[in-house]
């Protein structure tokens, strides 16, 4: 799996040109996206398919700031997966600098009720193992 890059922005930065805080659970989604295009089973398609995938939680630990047009290499991995919870892990990174460490836990539902991910969608359940298993 490709590593993720997201190039800041001047509109993310506060006035001390930082990156506000809030900007980096953007930015993992952005790279949860990616990931899930690059597994073949985006969330445009599950959608599609009448399931979505709330955030039940997130966590983030801030390294080192920031900045404007920075280059941050988002690395994400599966740390956890049951059946009705995925939860993600971060590593984001800029010039080899670790500047955030963060994990989101997200659930599936279907009807405003959880889904099985495994029963729901084998393929895409199969294909998260398997990027565990190369982790």
């Amino acid at each position: 799996m490709k590593v993720y890059q997201h190039i800041v922005t001047y509109y993310e930065c506060d006035k001390m040109g930082v990156v506000h805080h809030s900007n980096y659970v953007r930015f993992m989604e952005e790279a949860r996206v990616d990931w899930l295009d690059q597994l073949g089973y985006g969330f445009d398609r599950m959608e599609a398919e009448g399931v979505v995938s709330p955030v039940v939680s997130v966590s983030c630990q801030y390294k080192h700031p920031t900045t404007f047009k920075d280059a941050i290499s988002i690395e994400l991995h599966v740390e956890h997966l049951s059946t009705f919870k995925i939860t993600f892990g971060y590593t984001m990174k800029v010039r080899e600098q670790v500047v955030c460490v963060a994990t989101s836990v997200h659930c599936f539902l279907e009807n405003n009720h959880p889904v099985a991910l495994e029963q729901r969608f084998p393929e895409l359940y199969r294909k998260i193992v398997e990027t565990m298993e190369k982790k």
